[in-house]
């Protein structure tokens, strides 16, 4: 809901008419839709409408019908009779005739696509007479790419249509179902281009899991787990298959790695401001990069301690450790791997508030945010499967769940979901901490350096200059102002007294006696 302002009293005033408008779906839309909420629609941009002209051409209008049906999760609604500059002109100006040629419209060049069709009374702009606009709901189809009679496909990225071709339709196909990605043949030289002794160590796995016959071969068994298959008694393996076991998988999908960014603040900023402090790529098989991220974001994660019941300090985490691994395993296991994504790269971004883990493609089919923790359709379900004898994942929707119950044992806020379709479809989870709690915490190791007593006597504001230091080595007087909105001869007073104290020790320039960017940092405390 959109924040207005504030009212005489400070307290925050909602805007809760925008709200639900902006949060309908498409099948809303269409159900309630008359010419006041139209109006309100087309003030801004809005990605579940398209709007075209009276006059428009059934042909062309047909491909509006296949960029719907492909375009997840909801398609789209499409009204005929509002000009594109958002003119209210109806279309009545039509005959019979054309009027009919435009409402058969998808059963004439667009088939397969599945829709719902009415007229929505309006008034004309030019002279405010009475009129009607066609509005037509297309539905997603989740398991068939929806073509044109001409055979061409199409999709909306962001605010526009655009054509897919060749390979980008091969991956739409995969993303329904229709074919698999996943299965096709990798043109790698078994077993030359693979870690042969990671395949030894997986077929182990699955005999020992499955209670399978020993006289299988390793090749046998490979089949049989949908890794691979023969031609002419030769074993050929497939991009699943490499994606897990090859030398260099980034040979068959270019973008299989993680990039890890960790950003000063809380945005990402570009050009000469860009604030990341820690920029590293993860390369390897899926194995090996979640491996890998593990050990770079644990390095990147800090531990926590405040005083507890019974004057007791506990420690707690950035984050519960299984969220954010879970998190990152699903991205690099459920990720779209097909043609149109195969150059893109897993992210994992962490900001002083969130933790964010974006992975290339939209949700797999029938998963929407709404329905995740229930939902069980893995886009690579072959590869998937491997990973859990492999001991990464659980074939289930228990992952996603226990994501949610691990973030709200800690009292932090619960795990967001969503598909951002701007450029590229991409699922972006973010896991939030509780950064204004973590201002009065102390940093684990600080308490170690300075011990439970001294923690404990420290003020709230102290607690933060502590803080500060730990995750920055130092801290200067205005450093202290910003942190704790104090005076410059406070903040100045408040560092003299921890230095007094022996916990901090004064770092200036030997000719200066009176160094206004002199910095404090810890006694015997370095990162």
């Amino acid at each position: 809901m959109a924040i207005n302002n504030l009212n005489s009293e400070g307290q925050m005033l909602l805007n809760f008419e925008r709200s639900p408008m902006q949060l309908m779906s498409p099948d809303e839309i269409y159900d309630l839709c008359d010419e006041k909420m139209l109006r309100k629609l087309f003030k801004v941009e809005d990605h579940r409408l398209e709007n075209k002209p009276s006059r428009i051409h059934s042909r062309h209008l047909g491909e509006y019908f296949s960029m719907w049906a492909n375009t997840p999760p909801s398609g789209g609604v499409i009204i005929i009779g509002i000009s594109n500059d958002k003119t209210f002109e109806g279309c009545m100006n039509l005959h019979s005739k054309p009027i009919n040629t435009l409402e058969k419209t998808p059963e004439t060049f667009c088939p397969d696509a599945e829709y719902k069709i009415k007229r929505v009374s309006i008034h004309r702009d030019r002279d405010k007479q009475d009129d009607f606009v066609i509005l037509f709901r297309v539905k997603y189809h989740k398991t068939k790419v929806v073509r044109t009679t001409d055979g061409r496909v199409f999709i909306r990225r962001g605010d526009s249509k655009m054509e897919l071709k060749g390979e980008a339709i091969r991956h739409l196909q995969a993303e329904k179902g229709e074919v698999r990605f996943e299965t096709e043949h990798c043109n790698l030289l078994y077993p030359q281009d693979f870690d042969m002794n990671a395949v030894d160590e997986f077929v182990g796995m699955v005999q020992s899991k499955k209670e399978w016959d020993i006289t299988h071969s390793r090749e046998e068994i490979l089949r049989l787990m949908h890794l691979g298959d023969f031609e002419d008694n030769v074993f050929n393996p497939n991009i699943a298959f490499a994606l897990l076991f090859a030398n260099d998988p980034r040979i068959i999908v270019p973008g299989c790695r993680i990039r890890f960014l960790r950003f000063s603040g809380e945005t990402e900023h570009t050009g000469e401001s860009w604030n990341a402090v820690k920029d590293e790529f993860i390369d390897g098989t899926i194995p090996i990069q979640i491996q890998k991220a593990d050990m770079v974001l644990k390095s990147q994660l800090r531990n926590f301690s405040r005083l507890g019941t019974g004057g007791k300090f506990f420690t707690s985490s950035e984050y519960p450790e299984f969220a954010w691994y879970e998190a990152i395993v699903n991205a690099c296991v459920h990720r779209s791997y097909g043609e149109g994504m195969k150059n893109m790269t897993v992210f994992v971004k962490m900001f002083d508030d969130r933790l964010v883990i974006e992975s290339p493609g939209a949700f797999p089919p029938f998963v929407t945010p709404s329905n995740i923790y229930t939902t069980h359709h893995p886009r690579n379900p072959f590869l998937m499967d491997a990973m859990y004898y492999l001991k990464f994942v659980r074939c289930a929707a228990e992952g996603t769940r226990r994501i949610k119950e691990e973030m709200l044992g800690m009292e932090l806020p619960e795990p967001e979901f969503e598909q951002d379709d701007k450029v590229h479809a991409v699922v972006r989870v973010t896991l939030r901490n509780n950064i204004k709690q973590r201002k009065v915490w102390i940093d684990a190791d600080v308490v170690e350096v300075l011990g439970a007593q001294i923690a404990h006597s420290l003020t709230e504001k102290e607690k933060r200059c502590i803080n500060f230091i730990a995750e920055n080595s130092q801290i200067s007087v205005s450093d202290v102002q910003r942190l704790t909105q104090m005076s410059w001869p406070a903040a100045r007073k408040m560092l003299g007294c921890l230095v007094d104290r022996g916990i901090l020790e004064h770092v200036h320039r030997k000719d200066v006696s009176r160094d206004p960017k002199a910095r404090f940092k810890l006694r015997g405390y370095s990162r």
